[in-house]
């Protein structure tokens, strides 16, 4: 075997491997922020040319393909029948030279500064919009003047990435193909301002009667103001939206003579004010109830999460609860019933009807003519009377108390701080009458010692009403009802007396989860939401809870039944098949009978009637001929509860149970269950005519207690009240056209005033019980 040989010279050794260093963090970072760059770049260039392609691609649309898609419809709730619309484009296009400099300078000044001088995108303004809204401050938005005109004109309300990168898209194109001047031209003839109008011109219309050429700098930057948000701004919608709107005025003054469109001596002066706003008649879609019921539908929307661009832009179909046999049936039933030679600026009434089990309000008479005033009396409300006993009622059953039990009926009810209560006309129904009695002559004295008998009873009668659907004095988080507030219901012993302010929906809804058997439906009036394109964007869904067992909803009912057959709500007999409701009558502050209502339901419905004068808190007693609950509103529901029940098969409520507890010692029931004090109506034909007296002698007097002693007042009215000053009522002719009143008053707040007997108000809305027993003892 040969070896290998070794070439001559030195052996050479081989040196080891070198160790490779590990990178620095300075490396790593420049190797990422270099491949990043990269990426970026990459990144950037295919945005770039997606972008590209895309703007080759688009062309501007049609505009009147897509823009006439965007009215909203409203429907009845058989989905077909048209209620009203909104946004109908009330629009009367005019040239640039027609518009006064003051309104062009003032809607740049307040919603696109760069206007003049951008490319139509505004990328300086998108970067202060986002850091703008990050801290709270919405005064100008990120959308140019050209992004909005394109929004509104060729696009949907659609919110998505591709939609705004079509706005983008067009709204470069548009700056293109158009000069700016064309441009805001299109923008101020298009744009919503509210109140229907599109556009400036129908926007000076509807705003202040005249042509937008003929506007001046204060007029200028109020409608510069109002587009921002039509709903939010407009002075029309009361006390708040004024002041917003004085907010959003200043800021467009003062951008005005910072852009020095205006000289700093014109800002100050026109700071000064807000011009006058002069009442312009409303479009006829929404004269009569119909603007009611569109403002009602509207806040529901509002409060489902749909903002008003998409109410008035987003071609969206609604369809409501409301039937128009219903809404007919409330509007004939209050003409039908009130008095002659009253007109409806000075007395208004409030009428609502909602379907047991489901919450649905079906029906509602709101009062005036929504183009003379937008006050809606049906959901507005006013101090509720006697109505809230029935929750009483419900609240002394729970708590041990039966049907059967006795309290103390005789007046006047002296309370342990010494204020009186007394019942009407002080009437003395003896020491012992049992619920029903009390209930059919709606004594106040047997309440107030119902409420004292139960530990923290009027916690209690509190609780119990926000239960079955009488809302808080202040709205919470997840609030329900129409509208969410009572103001003035707070635990005081004469809660049950009615001195809260309540809305006739509310009150129906509540009186409804008793004719539910305890069970409440949260009310609404939206029942489902489509948008343009065919899809569900909303349907409602029931939300019910057991306020009260049935067995005690019986007992309730079959005490309001008694109140119908043999107490002060004998009007609604003439309805013919088995009813039950209760009778209210408030007084204010003054002592005057401010309100009267009638609250009642059949199986299939509950409605509530309310009547109040004025501004929703004046003085009803020898103005009205008749001023008790069981007069004109108790005629009132016969005539609506007639109409709705025509047709419908007769339904029986359940029977009482006379549920029994542990109630404190001395309220013992003294004779067998009560039982009715007139006969039951007989199922036949409804007479629509009035009842000729209010309160008529029961044909058979209760058998449930013998009132000790029970004398019998001189003169006996014929009329039910529960009020302070309630008495025989006098007949007055209404002299002359009572004077107009434009706005509710203070009713709707707890300082409005006392309910019936209750006690009156003191510093900051709270009852001066004091106050009050000398006002009674003086009556």
């Amino acid at each position: 075997m040969t070896a290998k040989r070794r070439a001559e010279g030195p052996a050479v050794k081989k040196s080891p491997a070198k160790k490779t260093a590990p990178r620095t963090w300075k490396q790593r970072s420049t190797s990422v922020l270099k491949w990043g760059s990269i990426a970026a770049l990459v990144g950037l260039l295919l945005g770039a040319g997606g972008f590209f392609y895309l703007y080759q691609s688009t062309d501007i649309p049609d505009p009147n393909a897509e823009f006439e898609t965007e009215t909203t419809f409203v429907y009845y709730a058989d989905g077909k029948t048209e209620a009203g619309r909104f946004a109908t484009q009330d629009r009367t296009s005019i040239s640039y030279d027609e518009m006064p400099d003051s309104i062009k300078d003032a809607v740049v000044a307040a919603e696109n500064q760069s206007f003049w001088s951008d490319s139509g995108l505004d990328p300086k303004g998108i970067a202060r919009a986002f850091f703008n809204n990050a801290s709270g401050d919405d005064t100008q938005g990120a959308s140019t003047i050209t992004q909005q005109y394109v929004k509104v004109l060729y696009l949907t309300q659609e919110r998505s990435y591709e939609r705004k990168v079509k706005e983008a898209i067009l709204a470069l194109k548009l700056h293109r193909q158009q000069s700016k001047t064309e441009i805001l031209q299109g923008y101020l003839n298009t744009i919503y301002f509210g109140r229907g109008a599109y556009g400036v011109q129908a926007a000076a219309r509807a705003y202040f009667g005249k042509d937008a050429a003929d506007m001046n700098l204060r007029q200028s930057a109020v409608l510069a103001a109002v587009l921002n948000n039509p709903s939010r701004f407009d002075p029309a919608g009361g006390k708040d939206s004024k002041q917003e709107l004085e907010g959003r005025y200043d800021y467009v003054l003062s951008q005005m003579e910072k852009l020095e469109s205006i000289t700093p001596e014109e800002a100050e002066k026109a700071a000064k004010r807000l011009p006058k706003f002069p009442e312009v008649e409303a479009e006829s879609t929404y004269g009569g109830q119909k603007g009611h019921v569109l403002e009602m539908v509207r806040d529901e929307l509002n409060q489902l999460g749909f903002s008003d661009d998409e109410i008035d832009g987003g071609g969206l179909r609604v369809t409501t609860t409301f039937t128009e046999d219903a809404m007919t049936a409330a509007e004939q039933g209050v003409l039908e019933a009130r008095p002659e030679g009253f007109g409806d600026k000075q007395l208004h009434v409030g009428v609502a009807s909602v379907e047991p089990g489901t919450g649905a309000v079906r029906g509602f008479y709101g009062g005036q003519d929504y183009v003379q005033s937008q006050f809606n009396w049906a959901v507005t409300g006013g101090q509720a009377g006697s109505t809230l006993k029935a929750f009483a009622l419900a609240a002394a059953i729970k708590e041990g108390f039966s049907l059967r039990d006795t309290f103390d009926g005789n007046s006047p009810y002296e309370l342990p701080d010494g204020t009186e209560v007394e019942n009407q006309g002080d009437t003395s129904y003896g020491s012992a009458i049992d619920m029903v009695y009390a209930t059919q002559k709606s004594a106040n004295s047997a309440f107030i010692d119902m409420t004292l008998a139960m530990e923290k009873g009027p916690q209690k009668i509190l609780d119990m009403a926000n239960a079955m659907g009488i809302p808080p004095a202040e709205a919470g988080k997840d609030a329900a009802g129409i509208p969410p507030t009572s103001p003035g219901l707070e635990a005081i012993t004469g809660i049950a007396l009615g001195n809260a302010t309540v809305s006739p929906v509310n009150m129906a809804n509540a009186y409804a989860t008793i004719a539910n058997e305890g069970v409440y439906s949260e009310p609404y009036v939206v029942e489902e939401v489509v948008s343009a394109d065919g899809e569900v964007e909303y349907t409602h869904e029931e939300s019910t809870e057991r306020a009260v067992g049935a067995d005690i909803a019986a007992d309730v009912s079959y005490a309001l039944q008694q109140n119908v057959t043999g107490g002060s709500g004998t009007a609604a007999l003439a309805l013919g098949r088995p009813a039950a409701g209760k009778t209210g009558t408030a007084t204010n502050g003054k002592g005057e009978v401010s309100s009267a209502w009638f609250a009642g339901y059949t199986p299939q419905m509950s409605t509530a009637v309310m009547y109040v004068r004025g501004k929703g808190n004046e003085q009803l007693r020898g103005w009205l001929p008749e001023y008790f609950g069981g007069a004109y509103p108790a005629d009132t529901w016969l005539a609506v509860m007639s109409d709705l029940m025509e047709g419908l098969e007769v339904e029986e409520f359940p029977e009482p149970v006379f549920v029994d507890g542990e109630a404190p010692a001395g309220y013992a029931p003294t004779t067998a269950p009560p039982a009715p004090s007139s006969p039951q109506p007989t199922q036949q034909s409804p007479t629509r005519q009035p009842s000729p007296t209010k309160e008529p002698s029961p044909t058979q007097e209760p058998t449930t207690a013998t009132p000790t002693p029970t004398p019998t007042p001189s003169p006996t009215p014929t009329d039910d009240c529960e009020g302070v000053l309630c008495g025989p009522s006098s007949s007055p002719s209404p002299s002359g056209s009572p004077s107009p009143s434009s706005q509710p008053s203070s009713s709707s707040s707890p300082a409005a005033g006392g309910g019936s007997s209750g006690p009156s108000q003191g510093p900051g809305g709270r009852r001066d019980e004091s106050a009050y027993a000398e006002r009674r003892r003086g009556q």
